[in-house]
């Protein structure tokens, strides 16, 4: 995950007193230059913040040397909380329980004590539960910059027995072309 702090546009457009479109321009000169230099930097999006970071290649080396903090280590449980969260922005906890079966109080803690998720503030419902959004730290993790370049989920529909049928999953073509290949 990089370190340090995103910049916006305006705030380009205040330090150095150019328009916007003067400042993207610069924007992609400088991504295209570190992308085809021998450089360990690049410049990378997030939403529409952008931020000089070390290159994904030579994170791992650096990484120990500038940032004393915990890597996060997320598990199996905490990864499927997040993409949830991450499909369903603005999800209460109860709605993330209804959908993994189980409880995610723990999960949740470690989360946002790792700043990948945040408060989206409170649901106007009983009890005015605590709604999560992914942060800018998760976008980071995974390389995106923004919801929008989340692969999109597998379309499904329910059986006769009311058992999800998943449609369109490349794992089932590939089972398909094994057992072509066993007869």
């Amino acid at each position: 995950m990089p370190i340090g702090k995103e910049v916006n546009i305006k705030n380009f457009m205040t330090a150095l007193e150019k328009n916007e479109d003067e400042i993207r321009a610069i924007i992609t000169l400088l991504t295209q230059k570190y992308a085809s230099e021998e450089s360990g930097i690049e410049i990378i999006r997030i939403n529409d913040n952008y931020q000089l970071v070390t290159k994904k290649e030579y994170y791992e080396y650096l990484y120990p040397l500038l940032d004393n903090r915990i890597k996060p280590s997320l598990s199996n449980a905490a990864l499927e909380t997040l993409s949830i969260i991450a499909y369903h922005p603005k999800i209460t906890r109860s709605q993330i329980e209804n959908i993994r079966g189980v409880n995610s109080d723990g999960t949740i803690y470690k989360l946002l004590e790792f700043e990948l998720i945040e408060s989206a503030g409170k649901l106007d419902a009983p009890g005015r539960p605590t709604m999560y959004q992914i942060t800018d730290n998760f976008l980071k993790m995974f390389g995106i910059s923004n919801l929008e370049e989340l692969p999109e989920l597998p379309r499904y529909k329910l059986d006769e027995n009311e058992q999800i049928v998943i449609d369109d999953l490349p794992l089932e073509q590939t089972s398909t072309e094994n057992q072509d290949r066993k007869d």
